[in-house]
């Protein structure tokens, strides 16, 4: 029964699950260990390399599906007041596909934010004990020390030298495969993703000792809130350098030399973006149609630029808020429901609202 595959896609260049099966999914207990092989034959899009590690270790595939269901929320998150708010994940698998095939910022972004999903999601699996090749960061033992003093390693590190490790061999086995610009562009995305996980690893310790007292720390190291890395992505995104190859083609140098050489750290990206203003298949466009605007921002989710200059329509609806909060000692908040009308605007179709496509 290979059911389970109709759940999962894996796109051209990266791996994404489209519906990622839930952790008390069937498949994963009918013995996927045991038919890895027939699993990870049939899983279509993957270089021979990736078959080697999903047979290797077919239960970081469920954890590779989680870090997928991660970097999704955060990329829709991030883009949500712009034109392209990366919901072509939900509502159209080809249109995000056209997406990685441009060498836009939008692109450059969705590597790099993936990429650090699946880190997130393998050092996470590590530290709960669920994949069989890693536990917790075996170099953080004995003693150390920091501006507070001494402290004993304790609790569980998060292991993020083996997340690294196997997303880089993972998700960059299709990328080594070429040696055009768009696979330098991407690996070099996918490893600024990589390392935006490992910037926010943060120590955490408890003290030991009487009433308290720190006689005595055990500290460990743990990543934090997948939202820190989107937010620094961001502004990385917004900060992406645009390159063109260098002459041996080994490597790229910046388009506008005013601009600095783009570090370890940032995004890179070859071609300026579309507008995203009208549905156009070929670059991966859903429109603006119908998306929500502000009126009174100035922002890009103000009306005038989310909707492209078309207008907008305005609707009044009615909706259920909390109102007229109270504190209670001690400890709670009560409020009362409270019918509320607002306006929503919504963009305008163009006056040919059907789907653009050059091809």
């Amino acid at each position: 029964n290979m059911n389970f595959l109709s759940g999962i896609w894996w796109s051209l260049p990266l791996v994404l699950v489209w519906a990622t099966p839930p952790v008390t999914s069937s498949w994963w207990y009918m013995g996927a260990v045991g038919s890895s092989r027939v699993m990870c034959d049939n899983v279509p899009g993957l270089v021979s390399r990736q078959r080697q590690l999903c047979r290797r270790h077919p239960e970081a595939m469920l954890s590779i599906g989680r870090g997928v269901a991660a970097w999704t929320a955060e990329c829709q998150h991030q883009f949500r007041r712009h034109r392209w708010d990366c919901n072509a994940l939900e509502r159209g698998q080809r249109l995000l596909g056209r997406v990685l095939l441009r060498s836009s910022r939008e692109s450059a972004f969705v590597h790099a934010i993936s990429s650090a999903g699946v880190v997130f999601a393998i050092t996470r699996a590590c530290s709960q004990g669920e994949l069989k090749s890693c536990s917790c960061d075996p170099k953080k033992k004995g003693s150390a020390r920091d501006s507070k003093g001494h402290f004993d390693w304790g609790g569980c590190s998060d292991n993020i030298d083996y997340g690294i490790k196997f997303a880089r061999a993972f998700v960059d086995a299709k990328e080594r495969k070429g040696k055009d610009a768009r696979a330098l562009m991407n690996l070099h995305n996918n490893r600024a993703g990589r390392k935006a996980v490992k910037r926010f690893l943060k120590q955490e310790c408890k003290c030991h000792g009487v009433s308290g007292s720190c006689t005595l720390r055990t500290c460990w190291l743990a990543m934090a809130d997948f939202r820190k890395t989107g937010d620094y992505l961001w502004k990385k995104y917004n900060g992406a350098i645009q390159v063109v190859m260098n002459q041996d083609g080994t490597g790229f140098t910046v388009a506008n030399k005013r601009f600095k050489k783009p570090t370890k750290n940032d995004l890179v990206y070859f071609e300026s973006s579309p507008d995203y203003c009208i549905r156009d298949r070929d670059v991966g466009s859903l429109g603006t149609a119908g998306r929500v605007c502000n009126q009174t921002s100035r922002g890009m989710d103000s009306c005038e630029v989310m909707c492209c200059g078309r207008g907008y329509d305005t609707s009044r609806v009615s909706r259920m808020t909390k109102c007229e909060c109270k504190f209670h000692w001690c400890c709670a908040v009560r409020c009362q429901d409270c019918l509320e009308v607002v306006d929503i605007h919504t963009c305008k179709a163009p006056k040919s609202a059907g789907w653009i496509s050059r091809t």
